[in-house]
């Protein structure tokens, strides 16, 4: 019978590694679908991403457009501009 040996330490930091590296990504993951789906669905977050990242919603815009949905730059547009001069008759 073989004697059994110890396995070296740099394997068991390789697979702790891994692990880890596997749990970051899957909650990565999960926070970006989280954005994108809120992004998706609520327009008013997408405005305070507009004021706060705009860069974050121009990525958005692209992604969609390269999908498909190319309308929905030109329907926030729409939407903020007519609710900003709206905000401006009442004052």
């Amino acid at each position: 019978m073989l004697p059994k040996t110890p396995k070296p330490a740099i394997w068991r930091f390789i697979k702790g590694s891994a692990k880890t590296l596997f749990v970051l990504e899957a909650v990565c993951f999960a926070a970006s679908y989280g954005l994108y789906y809120r992004m998706n669905t609520d327009q008013d977050f997408r405005r305070y991403i507009n004021e706060k990242y705009p860069f974050a919603l121009e990525y958005y815009y692209k992604i969609g457009e390269i999908v498909g949905d190319s309308k929905v730059r030109d329907i926030d547009a729409n939407y903020w501009s007519s609710a900003t001069a709206q905000f401006q008759k009442k004052e």
